[in-house]
């Protein structure tokens, strides 16, 4: 499975000389795009050869990864554990689109306090699941495991070697881990996180030993899933202007960040970027939810 490569055409970028392209991972498939597709594709393929007949993973309200994870289950003859993140949900799933759709696709959907989900982790609380469910696989939040991480090395093809610098959104740390392992000689890579904290770093350390990388922590609105005007601005008028559509938890924050970075010159004349669309874009509808709770602008669909 590949994706293209979409140059962005933008004023900002002639001026400075800086050619930036996006990998749409995005168009890659309806339901299980972008990096989501990557970490599933070697997860599916262990649960299969190993005899499981049950998936179980964790994720919040919105969660791309518990989307994508019910849709691949469905797919390829797999039962699915969905453990979100806050009992007050247990009431208002039905009202939820990225609930609905994994339910729809099967998925049972097992609600937990957020005290009770920071255990996630932990053999005890795995142990009290499989007292529950009987014995599954287990893909963890965000999907960020080895499997994951080798199935995002082939994001980075050999087509990509005419760039100096990939970037690339990091949640938990498995995409990026994998870009910076397939990444060519010479290139380096620029990871945007959406969370706040220090953290990521040794995350990423665990899975990769290479020196090619660096995080730009400057541009996660305030963190994992915080949105503000400004950044909903950004990204309509980024679809506008490219007809390309960012969600506003990864993606938009990057671009966000490049183009900034851009604008203060922290990149030299003629620079060859190429940034990762991940996909994500099944969280929209929930996130404009929320921002018209919050009496904020939509995100355009």
């Amino acid at each position: 499975m590949t994706s293209e490569n979409q140059q962005v055409l933008l004023p900002i970028l002639s001026e400075k000389k800086i050619t930036l392209c996006l990998k749409r991972e995005d168009l890659i498939h309806p339901f299980i795009s972008g990096n989501k597709y990557r970490k599933l594709k070697y997860n599916l393929e262990t649960a299969e050869k190993k005899g499981f007949k049950t998936l179980l993973t964790f994720g919040g309200a919105y969660s791309n990864h518990i989307a994508a994870t019910a849709y691949a289950a469905q797919k390829n003859g797999f039962k699915s554990i969905g453990v979100i993140r806050g009992e007050e949900l247990q009431n208002q799933w039905e009202t939820n689109p990225t609930l609905q759709f994994a339910h729809r696709c099967g998925m049972q959907l097992q609600f937990v306090s957020r005290t009770a989900y920071r255990e996630k982790t932990q053999p005890e609380f795995l142990d009290e699941l499989r007292a529950v469910y009987g014995d599954f696989y287990l893909i963890p939040e965000g999907g960020t495991n080895l499997a994951a991480v080798k199935g995002c090395e082939e994001i980075i093809t050999a087509k990509d070697t005419d760039f100096d610098l990939v970037c690339a959104c990091v949640g938990t740390g498995g995409t990026i881990a994998g870009i910076i392992k397939a990444a060519h000689t010479g290139q380096q890579v620029l990871g945007f996180p959406a969370l706040k904290g220090d953290f990521l770093k040794e995350d990423i350390r665990s899975f990769v030993a290479r020196e090619n990388w660096s995080l730009q922590s400057d541009y996660h609105f305030g963190g994992y899933a915080k949105v503000d005007e400004p950044l909903i601005r950004f990204i309509n008028d980024f679809k506008q202007k490219t007809g390309i559509p960012l969600d506003p938890v990864y993606t938009g924050k990057m671009l966000y960040g490049i183009l900034d970075l851009v604008k203060k010159d922290f990149f030299v004349p003629k620079t060859r970027i190429l940034a990762i669309h991940t996909g994500g874009l099944q969280g929209i509808t929930g996130m404009n939810i929320k921002l018209k709770k919050k009496k904020l602008p939509q995100i355009n669909l």
